[in-house]
């Protein structure tokens, strides 16, 4: 039996269990299963390695996606250029550890068709992992990055309040990297000037469960184009698997 699984600190209401669940039976393979190893510190991922010898692969998620870096024998060009990864890949018994970001495939194949011509600038709510993937695919899109940041530290940071009617005019992409609104507190919404959002501009959340958050429904009361996380997750996890067969 070929195992596969995803690492984290809280996966009770992981994804990907129940997508890669469904996958092997709808595609009739009986040989694999996916699991979820819940750890509270990725000092123990080696510990993982040793009690599930048959693990082929696994995807990782918050907050381990960096510092799994360190566990890491090789780096795929992608992910090691972002600086976090989100699949591993097992080889001979565990000893070759490769690291992937198919979270850059997922967003990039997910953003593109929407895309237009007042897109060149991009407003990113967050500044971790996630944001990191996000200003790696925008900056081979050529679309300029500005990230609000809690604790801005760098030149092309501006903290949340800062967020005006000018830089919402002139950011007509805005990407929430954060969990903010996620389940179970969907009634949260990242800090953001809603009032001077128009038809031109394009939502996109990296949350997928609720479907719809309270950044996504108040940018759809103004007329904007918004996506949620769900296709760059079905992306990213297809991904997962070609890395893991190839």
């Amino acid at each position: 039996m070929k195992q596969y699984g995803l690492i984290g600190r809280s996966l009770s209401h992981s994804f990907s269990k129940k997508y890669f669940t469904e996958k092997f039976k709808k595609e009739n393979i009986s040989d694999c299963s996916y699991d979820l190893f819940e750890i509270d510190d990725i000092e123990l991922f080696p510990k993982v390695l040793k009690e599930h010898s048959g693990l082929k692969g696994l995807n990782v998620t918050i907050p381990y996606k960096e510092t799994i870096l360190d566990f890491l024998t090789d780096i795929d060009e992608n992910a090691a250029a972002i600086g976090a990864v989100n699949t591993i890949k097992l080889l001979t018994n565990s000893k070759s550890i490769v690291g992937y970001n198919t979270d850059y495939y997922g967003f990039k194949k997910s953003l593109k068709p929407f895309l237009d011509i007042n897109h060149e600038r991009a407003l990113i709510l967050g500044t971790g992992g996630a944001a990191k993937t996000i200003k790696h695919v925008l900056n081979e899109l050529n679309i300029d990055c500005l990230f609000a940041s809690r604790h801005p530290k760098k030149e092309n940071e501006i903290a949340y309040n800062d967020i005006n009617e000018y830089v919402v005019k002139h950011h007509q992409l805005i990407i929430n990297s954060t969990p903010v609104g996620m389940f179970p507190n969907t009634e949260n919404a990242p800090v953001l000037n809603y009032g001077s959002l128009t038809e031109k501009h394009l939502l996109y959340d990296l949350i997928y469960n609720p479907s719809e958050t309270q950044f996504l429904k108040k940018g759809k009361e103004k007329g904007c184009i918004t996506i949620n996380g769900m296709q760059m997750l079905k992306l990213q996890a297809e991904k997962s698997w070609e890395i893991w067969n190839s």
